[in-house]
């Protein structure tokens, strides 16, 4: 399933579940992989359905590796089918644990809208290094980056409207360079398309290494229309011969992944004919991608002559204050404020010999102006003890 970092409810992981083309997908290459005595790594389990059928296909081991709480709900899922006998639950990231034998096969989906999202490349090049035997199998074995350039005049609208339009003669204009340089999930449909669609890049995670994406396409508009933007998804291919895909598609019902639209800052009106080029970047910084694209649009009839150009990143997309900013320069000298205080005071005295609730008492001793009782201070020290605590 999803990884839990993409924090989703027990609900989002029942819309996957019930994704027919998705699940049925996964559950053929899962049965045509398992072998008598397979041992099997399910990397991001969520609530558990690729441990269960594994277990239903034969396999005679199977840890199931989640971050969130969600794993509990797959504890007793698997209880109430038999499995928990064989499903060895371990709760955390995948890329802290150590198992005591190789796998047979190591499934995970800790997909976005986009493979390119969170830790799901470095979760699963660091589980091909550490857990899958010689011989084993990984599912999937890739995804195919597709895109092409759209018309979206209704989702172009909902990003650029309340900000030149909003009704009482006011000038929020600067918001613009916010929210043109941050993609969204749409859902979008053939007609929409402007140019066929181009191949971006594989992503193979039988060999990937590095976890970022650098691309580039090039298209001929194949329609008079009025481009908003580049339209991305993903074709996955789960075994040779095996998979699925968020393509835009008539008639398709919304599916859990939807596509990601990159919207360019203006609308461009296009003829047939006319060349785009975008250059795709997503780099890993952080704890999250920092997305970039470069966009060039040329007149087909005059030459090659340039009609349109833009450069955006979600770097830009973030409204980050001059202050914070600042506080991420090397130069920058920190200094604890009264909450980093608190919280340092809080993770010295857990030393594995003292209980949270007289760690809360002295805290709330120790900052009276910040807790009314100790039972307030209590909840801090149970979120500090969630996160460091073993």
């Amino acid at each position: 399933m999803a990884a839990s970092t993409d924090g989703y409810s027990i609900g989002g992981y029942g819309a996957m579940i019930a994704e027919r083309a998705r699940m049925d997908a996964y559950a053929r290459s899962l049965r045509q992989a398992i072998q008598t005595d397979s041992v099997v790594v399910d990397i991001g389990a969520g609530t558990g359905i690729f441990s269960l059928l594994a277990c239903q296909f034969g396999a005679r081991l199977v840890y199931a590796i989640e971050m969130d709480d969600a794993i509990e709900v797959a504890r007793e899922i698997a209880a109430a089918n038999g499995f928990s006998d064989r499903i060895h639950f371990m709760q955390d990231r995948s890329t802290r644990v150590a198992l005591p034998q190789r796998a047979n096969v190591i499934i995970s989906d800790m997909r976005g809208v986009l493979p390119w999202y969170s830790h799901n490349i470095d979760s699963i090049v660091d589980g091909r290094q550490r857990f899958l035997a010689p011989g084993g199998v990984l599912i999937p074995l890739r995804d195919t980056l597709w895109a092409a350039i759209v018309e979206d005049p209704k989702l172009s609208a909902s990003i650029w409207e309340p900000w030149i339009k909003n009704g009482y003669g006011l000038d929020m204009r600067a918001a613009l360079r916010v929210v043109t340089n941050g993609w969204l999930r749409t859902e979008l449909k053939p007609e929409q398309l402007l140019t066929e669609p181009q191949c971006l890049a594989t992503l193979d995670y039988t060999a990937v290494e590095n976890r970022n994406l650098s691309a580039k396409a090039t298209w001929r508009i194949t329609r008079d229309g009025v481009a908003h933007g580049m339209g991305v998804w993903f074709d996955a291919t789960t075994a040779e011969g095996i998979g699925f895909s968020n393509a835009p598609s008539a008639g398709a019902p919304e599916g859990v992944y939807g596509n990601a639209f990159f919207p360019w800052s203006t609308s461009t009106p296009l003829k047939a004919g006319d060349l785009a080029s975008v250059v795709l970047r997503a780099d890993f910084v952080g704890e999250d991608y920092v997305w970039t694209w470069r966009t060039c649009v040329y007149d087909g009839s005059n030459g090659g002559k340039p009609k349109a150009s833009f450069q955006q990143s979600s770097f830009s997309g973030s409204a980050v204050s001059l202050a914070n900013l600042r506080k991420r320069e090397a130069g920058f000298m920190p200094a604890l404020d009264k909450e980093g205080e608190i919280d340092r005071f809080i993770l010295e005295a857990m030393d594995g010999r003292t209980s949270q609730d007289e760690i809360a008492r002295r805290t709330s001793e120790r900052f009276p102006t910040h807790f009314r009782s100790w039972q307030d201070a209590l909840a801090r020290v149970g979120d500090l003890s969630q996160k460091y605590s073993r």
